[in-house]
C-alpha cells in the first residue's frame, strides 16, 4: 500500500478548511497546508487539526501548487482546495486506489455546489479534475487561475475513481461576481503575456454563444434559477476578460 500526501494551500478559508481537513482524515498519511499569510482564523484552524502548516508567499496558483508538492513528505499526492472535500464514496475509492496503485495519476469528478445549490449541468459537471498522482511523473502548469496538473508526455497511464470532490463555490452571487473581477483581473493579463488578441467581435458575440451553450446546450436551465445565475454570470466573465484584455492592448499600443 501507498503512503500518501494530502496537499492544501489556503488564504483566508476559516470558514472551509475544517471541513477539507475533515474529509481527509481517512485516507491521508500526510496532511500539509501551504498557507499565504492568512489574516483570519484559518491557521489556527489548522494547528487544532494536527497538520502540519507552512507559511509561502503567494505568487500564483501554478507556482503555489508547485510549492507546495516540494513539502509532501510522500511522492504520492491528493491535491485539493480549502473549499474542497471528499464524498463518502470518493473516500473509499481514493482507499482503494492506496491498497491496488495501479497507475500514474487518478482523475475524479467535481461537484459544485452554489449558494446552496448542487450545480449538475450548466458546464460545471462532471468538471473531471485530476488530483491523484504520483508527483515525479509530472507538475502544475496551465494558466493561472485556471491551473492543471500535467502529466508527463509518454507512457503516463491515468485512470478513474467514482465519487465526487464536493465544491463549496460561492455562498452569494455577490462573491461569485467579485470572483469574476478578480480571476478575469489575471486572466486578462496571462492572455495580453502571450500575444493573445480580442477582436471587438469576440468581445460582442463569445458572452451570448457562452450563455446559449450552458444554459441551453449544457443543460443550465435545469438547475432552475441557480443554473440561470451560473449561465448568466459565466457569461459576464467571458464579456469582462475580453474586455479587460482589450484595455491592456489599448494601454500598451
Amino acid at each position: 500500500m501507498i503512503q500518501l500526501s494530502v496537499v492544501i494551500i489556503t488564504h483566508n478559508e476559516e470558514r472551509n478548511i475544517s471541513r477539507c481537513l475533515d474529509s481527509v482524515k481517512s485516507v491521508a498519511d500526510d496532511v500539509v497546508v501551504v498557507d499565504s499569510f492568512s489574516t483570519d482564523r484559518t491557521a489556527e484552524f489548522c494547528e487544532k487539526a494536527g497538520v502540519r502548516l507552512v507559511q509561502h508567499a503567494f505568487e500564483g496558483h501554478i507556482e503555489q501548487k508547485n510549492f507546495a508538492i516540494t513539502q509532501a513528505l510522500f511522492p504520492h499526492i491528493l491535491s485539493l482546495d480549502a473549499d474542497e472535500a471528499l464524498s463518502v464514496k470518493l473516500q473509499q475509492s481514493i482507499a482503494g486506489a492506496k491498497n491496488n496503485w495501479v497507475g500514474d495519476g487518478y482523475y475524479m469528478n467535481r461537484l459544485t455546489n452554489y449558494c446552496g445549490n448542487w450545480i449538475h449541468h450548466c458546464g460545471w459537471y462532471p468538471d473531471r479534475k485530476l488530483r491523484l498522482w504520483d508527483s515525479r511523473k509530472g507538475k502544475w502548469g496551465g494558466t493561472n487561475p485556471h491551473d492543471k496538473f500535467e502529466m508527463a508526455e509518454g507512457d503516463s497511464k491515468t485512470g478513474y475513481l467514482k465519487g465526487d470532490i464536493l465544491h463549496y463555490s460561492y455562498y452569494s452571487k455577490e462573491e461569485h461576481y467579485q470572483q469574476v473581477y478578480y480571476f478575469t483581473d489575471i486572466l486578462a493579463n496571462a492572455q495580453y503575456k502571450k500575444g493573445k488578441q480580442a477582436p471587438l467581435l469576440k468581445l460582442v458575440l463569445s458572452p451570448a454563444v457562452k450563455f446559449i451553450s450552458d444554459y441551453f446546450f449544457k443543460l443550465g436551465f435545469l438547475d432552475g434559477k441557480a443554473g440561470f445565475s451560473v449561465c448568466r454570470i459565466s457569461a459576464y466573465a467571458t464579456f469582462l476578460k475580453y474586455k479587460k484584455l482589450r484595455a491592456a492592448w489599448n494601454a500598451n499600443s
